[in-house]
């Protein structure tokens, strides 16, 4: 790209990353192109697609996402991995209402906060070693991403840090010794064709 198209798209990035983090995803692109200065026509030129914006705004995110997820594969303690990796997703999530959407919506590259293949591995993981509830499923880690981003998007401005309490209580629910023979899970967990459905819907 020419020097002056290299520039317009980084104003671009820079702009719809502040509105995206401040408001969400749903900013009005003629929005983040009048906040950069530049015609939407030129936004267009550089992002044909919303989606291709946003995919450009989370890239970094996703690798953060990625190293969270292989720091957690390889921690001593299973649970202390998985509890580590939901950890620092949700402190994505809580820093930002853009990534709290593509946490949601799946948004980026059709992989829900950027980690839902890696997730399983994670689970697998937590399963094998006896201290995750035999019972939950990846498909019930989808409740964790939706109850953790409405509270963030909640509580964003008045109460920032109460999703930490919100995960600290969900935890507690998915540890091996939480579960009971006497008191069963009351209905089976969602199938991966309905979480599929309902991710998006959910933003």
């Amino acid at each position: 790209m020419r020097k002056d198209a290299v520039h317009n798209r980084e104003r671009l990035l820079r702009a719809a990353r502040s509105l995206f983090a401040d408001r969400g995803l749903d900013v009005p692109l003629e929005e983040i192109a009048r906040t950069a200065g530049v015609s939407i026509g030129t936004l267009y030129n550089r992002f044909p697609t919303r989606q291709a914006l946003v995919d450009a705004v989370f890239e970094d995110r996703m690798a953060v996402v990625a190293r969270l997820a292989e720091e957690a594969l390889t921690a001593d303690d299973a649970w202390d991995g998985f509890v580590a990796f939901l950890t620092g997703v949700c402190e994505l999530q809580a820093a930002d209402l853009g990534y709290n959407d593509v946490a949601v919506r799946g948004a980026a590259a059709g992989d829900p906060a950027g980690g839902y293949s890696l997730m399983r591995r994670i689970v697998d993981r937590a399963h094998a070693s006896g201290q995750l509830r035999a019972d939950v499923t990846l498909e019930d880690m989808a409740f964790v991403t939706w109850g953790i981003a409405a509270t963030v998007r909640a509580t964003f401005r008045v109460a920032p840090g109460a999703w930490r309490r919100h995960l600290a209580l969900t935890l507690d629910g998915l540890r091996a010794s939480a579960a009971s023979d006497s008191r069963p899970l009351p209905v089976p967990p969602l199938t991966p064709e309905q979480t599929a459905v309902l991710m998006p819907e959910c933003g």
